[in-house]
């Protein structure tokens, strides 16, 4: 019989990376969306990234580079459980709250400016520790011609808003689907196969329904869809809130300059995003970022 390797011998030569697990637009931990952070990930090609990624099972992780722009302070790339993203919200403003909170970077008159797919993107910090603010500058968005017939009826017998679906482009696809009232939001029940379907067939990442919420302290209330991805439903979503306020600048229907949406409360968290659009029609998005574990990791 042949001897047994020992399964510590790969472990041994696996690089030993610093690790946290982060809570993205949360007031307090539990609250927001957890997001997996490696710092200092030169040493994993895109395809151990990926497959951490998806042993992770987080809706997305992290990995943080040196940049390779002039002007970046970092550079970070961005997977979800399947795919990596130019894009995305959460990752964005929680990445930037490690790296200031490990002393990798240090805010120049209050601005980072992060390197991802996406290109250079501006970010705006606010505060200290976990009352800190990040907002990140979303990538704008381009409104796509595509047929929303599919994505709607996923979605079943349930209440439309004014506006009209549109797919909105800015890094990931998003469609973005008006429903009548908070509570139509609060209580969809989507079919996640017929969904799924439509994201593969368009190239889109997936479907934020949102609605407007008069008399609340959010001005909308969001749900993101991604199962396409493996994820039924992502707890609070930047890049989808930002794509709603990209399609709602075109449409001239925002609900003001600048706003809260609330996302998250069906999976059992209270994530707030705070949105807002600049003289230059440019959509920024952050919010709090809580740390919740810190460590190694060997991959």
């Amino acid at each position: 019989m042949p001897p047994i390797a020992s399964p510590g011998a790969a472990a041994a030569v696996a690089p030993r990376l610093p690790f946290l697990q982060l809570d993205v637009f949360a007031a307090a931990p539990g609250l927001g969306n957890p997001l997996g952070v490696v710092l200092g990930a030169e040493a994993l090609d895109g395809a151990a990234m990926q497959a951490l990624a998806a042993w992770l099972n987080l809706s997305e992780t992290s990995f943080v580079l040196p940049p390779t722009q002039p002007g970046a302070d970092y550079r970070l790339r961005i997977f979800t459980p399947r795919q990596e993203l130019p894009f995305a919200g959460h990752p964005s403003v929680g990445t930037a709250h490690a790296v200031l909170e490990h002393g990798l970077v240090r805010p120049h008159k209050g601005r980072l400016v992060q390197e991802c797919g996406a290109g250079l993107l501006p970010l705006r910090v606010e505060g200290e520790g976990a009352g800190r603010r990040v907002h990140v500058r979303a990538p704008r968005g381009r409104t796509l011609d595509a047929r929303a017939e599919a994505v709607l009826a996923s979605l079943g017998a349930v209440a439309l808003g004014p506006l009209p679906a549109a797919l909105i482009d800015n890094g990931p696809r998003w469609w973005c689907v008006e429903l009548a009232d908070e509570a139509s939001v609060r209580g969809l029940g989507p079919d996640l196969e017929a969904m799924a379907a439509a994201n593969r067939s368009d190239g889109s990442v997936g479907v934020a329904v949102f609605a407007r919420c008069p008399g609340a302290p959010h001005a909308l209330v969001v749900r993101a869809f991604v199962p396409a991805d493996g994820i039924p439903e992502d707890p609070v979503t930047g890049s989808a809130n930002a794509a709603i306020a990209a399609w709602l600048q075109a449409r001239h229907a925002l609900p003001a300059p600048r706003f809260t949406s609330s996302q998250g409360r069906e999976l059992g968290r209270d994530g707030v995003v705070e949105i807002a659009v600049d003289e230059e029609g440019e959509v920024w998005i952050g919010g709090q970022t809580q740390t919740v574990v810190e460590g190694t990791l060997a991959w």
